[in-house]
């Protein structure tokens, strides 16, 4: 009933996950590829996380409105 105030856990991970990105491709710029490639590696383990919270999420297709 309440769901509808209940937080997405995807959408803090998916603004960290933006965030690396973020950082990753300006430490490229910057000419640091050992910071890129480290933060490149932290996206990577945030988006499995994504992924795997997604799979858990329950199909809402059925849902009566």
């Amino acid at each position: 009933m309440f769901s509808l105030f209940k937080s997405d856990p995807t959408k803090k991970l998916r603004k960290e996950y933006d965030a690396k990105l973020e950082q990753g491709m300006q430490a490229q710029r910057k000419g640091d590829i050992k910071s890129y490639a480290m933060l490149s590696a932290e996206a990577e383990k945030i988006c499995s996380e994504i992924e795997a919270l997604e799979a858990k999420k329950p199909d809402n297709t059925n849902r009566v409105k």
